[in-house]
């Protein structure tokens, strides 16, 4: 992928031509900067797990009430609820995710992570904000104070939630669950912004209309046979042969049934079976997992799933009670869908405000969120925008182009994102599209 570059001539041209308006909600977020990268830092040394986020949650939710704010604390666990009311008009949503990976940091920062924690694996691991949600809730607490000082220039409800287990897809359900739409104004809008590992400078804004991130869904598959010496196959029937032909079989659903217009993507990536070398177990296990856009391609690859597990069972000669056993997980993470219009609407105010050589349409991916939720919930009502932020520093972009070196990816424990770019833009795009949302009347 190339790299894009703003030309010297675009950024004064850009610096020229920046709104008033703009560059007054930038020099504000300039003077806040060195307190947001103070709690940043703070943020990035502290992680904490799924669902564990109390200490995080508990310092933002201070932070929201000396802003003015009516906060609740515990929603969907440990979420937190801000609320700001200023008057009759839309009412618009801002999240920030806060969950930290059981990831152990090797980024050599000075602030790095040396937190431990166990998960549900049972497993002590070292905790690490690998996937960036330290900069989400630093732009985000960057926002909710330019949109708290700016009072005079919206009108309006602003509904700004702090979302726990983001990683597990369980966090948004969860508050969802908990009454976040009968408990507190529903949104008209609702936003966000995710840092990305992208080959494009630090600060860039990407945005995608439609479909933007997929259906995660999670499948095991119990496969049984007749267990025995390996010396006498013939006595048996093998799970772990009869395992991978379904292994196999399972790709030609993508291949020969989903449409080649409809991404999909089938993957197995646990196969485990046995115990030693001549022994022929019983049981195999199969760890999938499944992505898609659409409703109806999610059930095509589900259904075909089953089909296939018990179509090679019935092939290998196993009778119904040997029939392998597919599980789905369930609750499973929803594909995000940015509503096109509104995507393009608030794209739009980002040129404007950015300059077009920081904004663009990227392609839809594969990876999944669960800020998906919140649409889901009630389409009809909530239009709903994820947009995406560089965070790839200078020296990254430049071994990527004169030596080929790959981009560390989300969730490696090498990710150092430019945490001051993705901060900065992340507030004031966040700010500058509940303004937009909520102008003052006759204004």
């Amino acid at each position: 992928m190339s790299i894009i570059r703003p030309t010297a001539a675009a950024l004064l041209a850009l610096a020229v031509a920046t709104p008033a308006a703009a560059q007054d909600l930038r020099a504000s977020l300039a003077e806040d900067m060195p307190e947001l990268m103070e709690l940043y830092r703070d943020l990035h040394a502290h992680p904490e797990l799924s669902f564990e986020e109390t200490e995080t949650a508990a310092k933002l939710a201070k932070r929201m009430r000396d802003l003015g704010f009516e906060v609740t604390e515990k929603v969907g666990r440990t979420g937190v609820v801000s609320v700001m009311k200023n008057g009759e008009g839309p009412t618009v949503m801002l999240r920030a995710d806060m969950d930290g990976l059981p990831v152990v940091e090797q980024t050599g920062l000075p602030y790095a992570s040396t937190e431990t924690a166990t998960p549900a694996s049972g497993v002590t691991t070292g905790v690490m904000h690998a996937c960036g949600h330290d900069t989400h809730m630093a732009g985000f607490i960057g926002a909710a104070q330019l949109l708290a000082e700016r009072k005079d220039e919206w009108q309006g409800t602003l509904v700004m939630i702090l979302q726990p287990a983001e990683e597990l897809g369980l966090g948004a359900l969860a508050m969802l669950e908990d009454g976040l739409y009968q408990r507190f104004p529903k949104p008209d809008y609702a936003v966000a912004f995710h840092d990305a590992a992208a080959p494009a400078p630090a600060g860039t804004i990407g945005f995608t209309p439609g479909y933007a991130l997929a259906n995660v869904d999670s499948v095991d598959i119990t496969v049984k046979g007749v267990g025995g010496h390996g010396a006498y196959p013939h006595t048996t029937r093998d799970p772990v042969v009869l395992a991978s032909a379904i292994v196999m079989k399972l790709q030609t659903i993508v291949s020969r049934e989903s449409s080649p217009l409809d991404p999909a993507v089938i993957t197995v990536g646990s196969f485990h079976a046995g115990a030693k070398h001549n022994i022929i177990s019983d049981e195999a296990k199969l760890q999938l997992t499944v992505r898609s856009y659409s409703d109806e391609s999610r059930n095509l690859l589900l259904e075909g799933i089953k089909r296939v597990a018990r179509g090679e069972a019935i092939a290998a000669g196993l009778p119904d009670e040997l029939m392998p056993v597919v599980t789905v997980e369930d609750p499973y993470t929803p594909s995000t869908y940015n509503d096109p219009e509104f995507a393009t609407e608030i794209a739009a105010e980002f040129t404007q405000r950015f300059g077009e050589d920081r904004v663009m349409e990227w392609p839809a991916v594969m990876g999944g969120e669960d800020f998906s939720q919140f649409r889901r919930a009630a389409p009809d009502d909530v239009k709903s925008l994820i947009f995406w932020i560089s965070g790839t520093p200078e020296d990254m972009l430049t071994a990527l182009e004169e030596e080929g070196k790959p981009l560390p990816s989300l969730h490696s424990p090498f990710w150092a994102p430019d945490a001051e770019k993705v901060v900065a833009t992340g507030a004031e795009a966040l700010a500058s599209a509940a303004l937009e949302l909520m102008p003052r009347s006759g204004g």
